[in-house]
């Protein structure tokens, strides 16, 4: 039997609930997945400081792969320490409409969402200056875009998709222009891609107005991030969204991987058997792919989807099942189809 070892960082909130959900899926599977437990609960963090940090980053470093569990930001934000510290440069979130999954959002929305993980507004606190005004660089840097850009161009190259640049290059001519070269610089190199650049805003209304338009979008930092939550928001829950974060050796073969679910810790609900461990096992899924893996990543992706899309769901998505049981339809499905 093949055999598997991972990174497994647990936080706070349901994160024993999604890392038991996770785990038992993996039971299942026709191969072994050994967890290698990371603590970077709030608790954990305050007692070790950086010390839990290293500790997740000589785990990634040596197996090359984890899963992640959403963690509390409080004096800083582990996921944006884990990006320096492991040096992820890229984030893909994928958001497909779920069939049984109600929401305000008519038609089906199926893109990928790539964005760069460093950069934009997020890498200054800023300063104030005065009471009247404050201040805040906002960087771009050329090798983070052309990781996410390329990333882009492979991903739809594998989809047999199209690829959308999308920034304000006219008004931030500097920062975003030079975003937009290296987008424009990658997509030379796969002419039988399709590929265009559009503005962030033109870009938001069009998926909103016509999101048979687009499949793979690349994008600087902040604007990934405010892309992504809508995206989510249209298709009925954040709960429902997964993703990956990725750091990559000079020739652009990726080097160390992370996924998590893109939901927050749920405190008021954590222990009771009511969180919605869906993002977390698409996560794993995603994993597994990324691992060798792609029919057992595949069937335990569309069995959260059928799942959901048969009525057996989680009560926060207007179904009448707990963590555990939603866990076991998932289960059942994967094992008729493995």
């Amino acid at each position: 039997m093949k055999h598997y070892s991972i990174v497994e960082i647990l936080g706070d909130g349901i994160s024993v609930e999604l890392s038991q959900s996770v785990q038992g899926l993996a039971k299942t599977l026709p191969f072994e997945v050994d967890f290698r437990q990371v603590d970077l609960s709030l608790d954990q963090r305050r007692r070790a400081r950086e010390a839990a940090y290293a500790d997740a980053k000589a785990a990634l470093s040596e197996l090359c792969v984890a899963i992640k569990y959403p963690t509390v930001t409080e004096e800083e934000s582990p996921n944006k320490v884990l990006r320096e510290f492991c040096d992820f440069s890229v984030i893909h979130r994928p958001v497909r409409s779920f069939p049984g999954v109600e929401n305000n959002f008519k038609r089906n929305l199926d893109i990928d969402v790539v964005r760069i993980a460093t950069g934009g507004t997020y890498s200054d606190r800023g300063m104030r200056i005065g009471t009247e005004s404050a201040v805040s660089l906002r960087i771009i840097e050329r090798q983070p875009s052309r990781y996410a850009a390329r990333f882009a161009f492979r991903l739809a190259s594998s989809k047999g998709r199209s690829v959308v640049s999308t920034s304000k290059w006219t008004i931030q001519q500097a920062a975003d222009g030079l975003f937009q070269d290296q987008c424009d610089e990658i997509a030379h190199h796969y002419p039988g891609i399709p590929y265009r650049g559009e503005l962030f805003d033109a870009l938001l209304a069009g998926i909103v107005l016509r999101p048979d338009r687009y499949d793979i979008i690349v994008c600087p930092n902040e604007y990934g991030d405010f892309l992504s939550d809508m995206a989510c928001g249209l298709i009925g829950s954040i709960g429902l969204g997964d993703s990956a974060s990725y750091s990559f050796e000079k020739g652009g073969r990726v080097r160390l991987a992370m996924f998590d679910p893109a939901g927050g810790t749920a405190p008021d609900i954590a222990g009771q058997d009511l969180c919605n461990p869906s993002a977390a096992l698409l996560a794993f899924g995603s994993l597994l792919n990324h691992i060798g893996e792609p029919e057992a990543g595949e069937a335990l992706r569309s069995s959260v989807r059928e799942a959901i899309g048969e009525g057996e769901k989680t009560t926060d998505i207007g179904g009448p099942l707990g963590t555990r049981d939603f866990t076991d339809a998932v289960i059942r499905r994967v094992e008729a189809k493995l």
